[in-house]
């Protein structure tokens, strides 16, 4: 069932090497979340950036959108078994709003906080990565609704659900955090190439 809906293992063998354990490739863009779509207004949105840091930040869509843009093209893994390649991913690179904010020595760990109290955890090392983005642009557009419009985490190296839709704010701490799937049984880590998918 899973190879007939996502089109099963590729033969090629140097496609098949950027396929993690478990996972089947897919040409389509599967919409998975927990609730409901919700729906913005950007006139009154704001992203905001708080905790151990030196600046606490709170922006506007039209100063969001102002920031240095960064494009990122790679692989994306879904706890779901799901992988698809070469998705292109446009926003703000990490390191744009950690530099801004000036985060504090002590702090280790990271808090995404999205619309209706989704939460995702990550550590500080694993946000602090070249291809991680506030994402608000997929294929050159910007996000559906269902893909997180207007605002996405983008951490593709853990599987999706640490990608938060409908982000709103990083909260900077001294200690993990677990988030929503996180609570219900997913594996803290998400790795896709240690198949990180539920906790023991």
């Amino acid at each position: 069932m899973i190879e007939r809906l996502f089109g099963g293992k590729p033969t090629d063998p140097a496609i098949a090497e950027r396929i993690p354990p478990g996972q089947y490739k897919t040409d389509k863009f599967p919409v998975l979340h927990y609730g409901s779509v919700p729906h913005t207004d950007l006139s009154t949105w704001d992203f905001r950036v708080y905790g151990l840091v030196d600046a606490p930040l709170t922006l506007s869509w039209d100063q969001f959108k102002a920031l240095p843009r960064k494009e990122v093209r790679t692989d994306i893994h879904c706890v779901t078994r799901w992988t698809k390649l070469d998705t292109v991913w446009e926003g703000v690179a990490i390191q744009e709003i950690l530099s801004a904010v000036g985060v504090k020595p002590e702090a280790t760990h990271v808090l995404a906080h999205s619309e209706q109290g989704y939460t995702a955890n990550l550590p500080l090392s694993v946000l602090d990565d070249d291809d991680v983005l506030l994402a608000d642009t997929y294929d050159g557009k910007p996000l559906e609704q269902e893909h997180g419009y207007p605002l996405r985490l983008f951490v593709p190296k853990r599987y999706f659900w640490k990608s938060a839709k409908w982000v709103r704010g990083l909260e900077f701490l001294d200690h993990d955090i677990l988030g929503f799937w996180e609570r219900y049984g997913y594996n803290n880590d998400a790795d896709p190439w240690k198949e990180e998918r539920f906790s023991e």
